[in-house]
């Protein structure tokens, strides 16, 4: 059971400060008494309209006479720069925030089996998965680990955060990389919107046996849109085992998926350019909305950050080398391509941000050229003039029916949900470990 939980249409300042104080008394009570070292482990600004900067934030400042560092867990992005961290987390001095370093900054700790892999996948992935975590984490002694999250669907996990902040958000190289895989042969309409998809039950089973001995507690944001249409925190949950996340899944399982009787023919997705710069992350906008776009529809991507590809050199390198073409395709690569095999989330990343032909991709970036968007197998839409046709300051949520007539359902904020029709949501044959618990 959750430590406890606070839950509104839209929870006040006041009430996330008490959550916080409250936070800190009971790990006093429950953890230690004595916070002389604690560990805030926030995610990355790609999900800074979560507010878990803020909260990271007062969680420092409620901490006036501890050690505290603050790792966000970006897994393999780019880590933030000074004044990226200003922005996110506000008076936390920079120096107190440490970048992860997902090659050389890990310690081993032990194996997810392959039998455990293949049981959970139901044959499609048969490899173990080693773990290896941030070193600060695991090598260092901690009072009190603080685990700060935005739970919302997810194209990997089902939905986003828990021990996600472990596995992938501090992993190192080869965690990721297993695990990346693993989910993506496995489908990611299988994993989106589940509670406990194959490779989070493998997590479980790796927080159980691997990491129990950490002093930890979560805290996990569910977020929803107000009659204003304004991101606003509808709950907090707060707890140190898997039905803190159950608790917040399924609250953002009811608040953060839209289900369609019929699938749409043209999404129009807003990504914003202070958190997507690159593919690699601005791809949630083709995640989040794949299974509501009828065939032979469009999603529309807007993207006035997006500058590049990947997140490091290498990965961008693949991405426009191989491009989004398929699954078929990229796993018969997969088999031959050396360089493919030394990435093989990048992999990963190429099956999730393919339509598999069935509906039409168009990018409008800030910064790349259509000959490179065209190139990766997308078409290309000039930025500009997608702001001036559809508006953020002229268009709704939902759908709208432009001057010339033309119907699209506009989405600002495709990282903050999932759209889906009934049919696909609903599907028997969509596995969730987590449905009876």
């Amino acid at each position: 059971m959750p430590w406890f939980s606070i839950e509104g249409d839209a929870l006040t300042e006041a009430q996330i400060q008490s959550a916080v104080d409250r936070l800190l008394t009971e790990a006093r009570t429950r953890i230690n008494k004595d916070l002389k070292r604690v560990l805030l482990l926030p995610p990355d600004l790609t999900r800074a309209h979560s507010g878990a900067g803020k909260i990271t934030e007062l969680l420092y400042k409620a901490l006036p006479d501890a050690h505290v560092l603050v790792i966000p867990t970006l897994g393999q992005h780019i880590p933030h720069t000074e004044a990226e961290n200003k922005w996110m987390f506000g008076d936390i001095p920079h120096e107190r925030i440490l970048p992860h370093d997902w090659r050389n900054g890990v310690t081993h700790i032990g194996t997810i089996p392959a039998s455990l892999v293949k049981e959970t996948t139901q044959g499609a992935a048969d490899w173990e998965i080693p773990v290896d975590l941030n070193s600060v984490l695991m090598d260092q002694q901690w009072d009190l680990i603080i685990n700060v999250g935005h739970v919302v669907p997810h194209e990997v996990l089902g939905f986003a955060n828990h021990n996600k902040n472990y596995f992938i958000g501090l992993g190192g190289k080869e965690t990721i990389c297993a695990s990346h895989i693993a989910a993506a042969v496995y489908g990611i309409e299988n994993n989106l919107g589940c509670l406990i998809t194959p490779l989070r039950a493998t997590y479980n089973w790796a927080e159980e046996n691997l990491l129990k001995h950490l002093p930890d507690v979560y805290l996990q944001i569910v977020m929803q849109r107000d009659a204003n249409n304004k991101l606003v925190t509808s709950g907090i949950f707060v707890g140190d085992d898997l039905d803190t996340y159950l608790q917040a899944a399924r609250k953002s399982r009811e608040q953060n998926i839209t289900v369609f009787d019929k699938p749409i023919k043209k999404v129009v997705a807003v990504m914003q350019a202070d958190e997507f710069r690159a593919t690699w992350v601005a791809n949630k906008a083709v995640y989040r909305t794949r299974m509501a776009i009828a065939d032979g529809g469009e999603l529309l991507i807007i993207a006035p950050g997006v500058e590049r590809f990947g997140e490091q050199p290498e990965v961008d390198a693949l991405i426009r080398k191989y491009g989004y073409k398929g699954t078929p395709r990229t796993l018969s690569l997969y088999k031959t391509e050396a360089d493919m095999q030394e990435i093989p989330h990048g992999v990963a990343h190429l099956i999730h941000g393919s339509s598999e032909d069935r509906f039409t991709i168009t990018y409008a970036p800030g910064h790349l050229s259509k000959e490179e968007i065209e190139q990766v197998g997308y078409n290309y839409a000039d930025c500009a003039e997608m702001q001036k046709r559809y508006d953020p300051a002229v268009m709704k949520e939902g759908w709208n029916t432009m001057p010339d007539g033309e119907e699209v359902f506009y989405i600002s904020t495709p990282s903050a949900g999932l759209w889906a029709t009934a049919e696909k949501l609903h599907n028997p044959n969509r596995l969730d470990y987590g449905k009876n618990l």
